[in-house]
């Protein structure tokens, strides 16, 4: 883990270390005049008198920024039984899900069925929307703040079941909405094993 920091003045560079450091090993301190960073490079690190932030920064009083590499994202959805389209659904063409089988950080909303971006970031996403009547053509888009990213199509006319499915890689700015909307056709009867998962792959 490395720490890179500057020094806040000359007199308090010794008090700074102290506050911030403890029980660390393999510690370097790099850069020892009033421009250099101080680089600490250790497997144990402390920040004393912090407090969290938003996005899973931590900020001390001493204004050092650490951000924690153990903020993970992650959250799968899945539809468990055959459902009838309620009258909200066939109004918004969401494609609602009634159980999460994973949802770390708490970052998806089952009653709405979208994911809610935490922080800003890469983040994956995937779907798979099963129809179940032969003769129809259904279109699933992914939408990212109202607007279609990507879609798949399920047609073919000669099978009973068969998932439209597809993957994306978005760049997302923190409180950014994705869900997955019915462009075309509908699920009468029910959509049961269709998922939709998504996770952070890395912050920006």
């Amino acid at each position: 883990m490395d720490l890179v920091l500057r020094r806040p003045g000359a007199g308090s560079s010794m008090l700074a270390l102290s506050l911030l450091m403890v029980a660390c090993t393999g510690l370097a301190v790099l850069g020892q005049n009033e421009t250099e960073p101080i680089v600490l490079e250790g497997k144990c690190l402390v920040v004393c008198d912090s407090s969290p932030s938003s996005d899973g920064a931590v900020t001390s009083s001493l204004g050092i920024s650490v951000r924690s590499g153990s903020a993970k994202v992650a959250f799968s959805a899945v539809r468990s039984t055959n459902h009838e389209p309620s009258e909200m659904s066939n109004r918004t063409m969401t494609i609602y899900f009634d159980h999460v089988l994973v949802n770390i950080g708490n970052h998806f909303d089952m009653v709405s069925s979208t994911f809610v971006a935490p922080r800003k970031g890469i983040y994956s996403f995937s779907f798979h929307v099963v129809k179940v009547y032969n003769r129809q053509t259904i279109q699933v888009s992914l939408m990212h703040n109202g607007w279609a990213v990507i879609s798949a199509f399920a047609g073919d006319q000669d099978v009973t079941r068969e998932a439209a499915s597809n993957g994306v890689l978005l760049n997302m700015e923190r409180e950014d909405k994705v869900y997955l909307k019915l462009e075309r056709g509908n699920l009468m009867g029910g959509w049961k094993y269709s998922t939709f998962s998504g996770f952070l792959v890395f912050p920006l």
